[in-house]
């Protein structure tokens, strides 16, 4: 009776706290369903670790082996600079982007109001063939293909009076025509501070802010000719970002090689997610240090995170089109580590 008496008292200490100790486990096990909205994990890895990794483990680590499907959101939560990348396809339904748990703001219990947006900033990209439609607190942004939005952080502060200010507690997707659906690419950052909604396009027409080109870039010689759009960073966008940096590279035809020769960051990640690759195609992404490169094999409609430590290049059977996006330490575009393309083992 003694024990049992010990073992109770001792669980009464550790339950107040259990049932977020117990969540935070569970994070690491369980996918998370809301709704239409299914979030994966993914943990961070050694480099030491992952040189030991198999193709299986390589792809678990690290891949996104599906970014869209039709009527979802499909979401990584990376624990890489808490990034979440992913993608919300609305064809016959109108998609909201939902709290779930390990946002952490459950646990918080003075927060009244809990939404994705509480502590994150947002940037989309439509990458389907049809305009989509993100509709941000009722307001809507119409999305051409190729076209950027940038959400801020939700929360702004507290009144006079303490109560809590908000923005953007509402963000939404849509396709205007179900036989076209859009495909919207989701990168998310936490954010210290609120910062308008940005619209950004290639043209720059009324009302949007233009993308910066940089290119063309490479050469037909060396199979890297390409063109950058930087669409989500701070030369680009009147306000902001926090760390959320976002781009797309389009490569020419006879062009297989992107980011090359490589690079590394260690101030931020970066995660790809390669799309316009015809489904009989494939992509090679090489990653990894640079004294211990892997391939790893993607397909079209697919994303990989890259951690500070790795290296990042990719060849493919076929021209293609991808979106870059980062997060990490600042937001200077070309703080970066280039590796000699002779130097890679």
């Amino acid at each position: 009776m003694t024990k049992k008496i010990l073992l109770l008292a001792l669980l009464s200490n550790i339950l107040p706290f259990g049932n977020a100790w117990l969540g935070s486990i569970n994070a690491q096990e369980a996918d998370r369903y809301v709704g239409y909205q299914h979030v994966k994990f993914q943990t961070a890895c050694h480099p030491k670790d992952v040189k030991t990794y198999d193709t299986k483990t390589l792809r678990e680590r690290f891949v996104m082996e599906k970014v869209m499907e039709a009527d979802s959101i499909l979401l990584t939560y990376s624990h890489y600079d808490r990034f979440i990348f992913g993608g919300a396809m609305p064809v016959t339904k109108t998609l909201k982007l939902e709290n779930f748990w390990e946002l952490g703001l459950d646990v918080d219990k003075t927060i009244p109001e809990k939404y994705f947006m509480y502590n994150r900033e947002l940037g989309v990209v439509n990458c389907g063939l049809g305009e989509g439609v993100v509709i941000v607190d009722g307001k809507e942004y119409p999305l051409q293909p190729k076209e950027a939005l940038y959400i801020g952080r939700g929360h702004i502060g507290k009144d006079k009076k303490g109560n809590s200010i908000d923005e953007n507690k509402s963000v939404e997707f849509r396709s205007s025509d179900p036989k076209k659906p859009a495909k919207f690419y989701l990168n998310s950052a936490t954010a210290h501070q609120h910062y308008k909604t940005q619209w950004i396009t290639l043209d720059g027409r009324k009302g949007s802010l233009k993308a910066a080109v940089w290119g063309p870039v490479g050469s037909v010689e060396e199979a890297n000719s390409r063109t950058v759009y930087k669409l989500i960073v701070n030369d680009v966008l009147e306000e902001g970002p926090c760390q959320l940096q976002l781009g797309l590279t389009q490569l020419n035809p006879g062009a297989v090689w992107n980011t090359m020769p490589p690079h590394t960051h260690g101030r931020r990640i970066e995660a790809y997610y390669y799309f316009n690759l015809p489904k009989e195609q494939t992509i090679s992404h090489v990653m990894g240090e640079p004294q211990e490169s892997r391939a790893v094999w993607l397909h079209n409609e697919q994303a990989i995170m890259s951690p500070e430590w790795s290296m990042h290049a990719a060849a493919g059977t076929y021209y293609y089109t991808f979106i870059w996006g980062m997060a990490g330490e600042n937001l200077y575009y070309n703080d970066k580590d280039n590796i000699p393309v002779i130097d890679i083992r």
